[in-house]
């Protein structure tokens, strides 16, 4: 069962999301930034924005379960997009609902100018409360 419980606010508008999370007590897990990379490192859809955040929440995924822990767990996200549309922080916004499903954890979404790797247009880090093991 998740340690994770995602907050609503009775003052803000229901943006949609969870304005925050809150953990019971256990360890938590720290992601470095999760790059949209296949299995060889290289860059997966260059310059795909969709397809990019779809790869990094996959990775992100693998990257938890070798940790005991799944998407569920996150309590914390932060997305960075590399375009200078305010749609396509939509769309990236789109992907990782899709990606999550009903367990979006609180995130913040940011244009940035240039993400590590050519062709890199979005990346992701995360906060994740795994189950406590016994």
């Amino acid at each position: 069962m998740s340690r994770v419980v995602r907050n609503a606010s009775t003052a803000l508008a229901d943006g949609g999301f969870p304005y925050s999370a809150t953990v019971s007590p256990g360890p938590l897990i720290f992601s470095a930034g999760i790059s949209p990379l296949d299995a060889d490192g290289a860059i997966v859809a260059a310059g795909d924005v969709v397809a990019q955040t779809r790869r990094c929440i996959e990775n992100l995924r693998i990257v938890l379960t070798e940790q005991g822990a799944d998407l569920g767990d996150v309590a914390k996200m932060t997305v960075y997009v590399a375009e200078h549309l305010h749609p396509d922080l939509e769309v990236a916004w789109d992907a990782v609902r899709s990606g999550f499903g009903d367990a979006v954890p609180p995130a913040m979404m940011l244009g940035v100018t240039v993400l590590p790797y050519d062709g890199q247009v979005v990346e992701i880090e995360a906060v994740a409360a795994p189950p406590v093991r016994r």
